[in-house]
């Protein structure tokens, strides 16, 4: 007996939705990234800092709206450059998780 079935015994009444467009991921990407955001931990300067990289599109406008979030979620300070979102401090898995919840595939570099 599959999942299915005991489902089917629990609520007897239900009928399942037969529909193609379904999307398996957890959640849409919105900003039609195709490869992962690499995000790196470095110290510059004695300070550790996140580098964020591999943004696609020309458009700095979403980059700097995506970077004002984070900022303001985290409550730490960063700017944006050359298509890169660097923050202050070691927040990387912080940041990754909420990448992720957004709609961006997000990959670790370095330790």
């Amino acid at each position: 007996m599959d999942l299915k079935d005991q489902l089917q015994k629990l609520f007897p009444d239900h009928q399942p939705i037969k529909d193609a467009n379904l999307q398996t991921s957890r959640s849409p990407n919105l900003y039609n990234q195709v490869s992962p955001l690499l995000c790196k931990y470095e110290k510059r300067n004695g300070r550790p800092t996140l580098i964020i990289e591999g943004f696609e599109g020309e458009n700095i406008n979403h980059l700097k709206k995506i970077s004002s979030k984070l900022k303001q979620r985290f409550s730490v300070g960063g700017s944006v450059k050359n298509q890169t979102i660097i923050i202050q401090g070691n927040i990387r898995d912080k940041v990754m998780n909420y990448l992720s919840e957004i709609g961006f595939k997000v990959k670790r570099v370095g330790g």
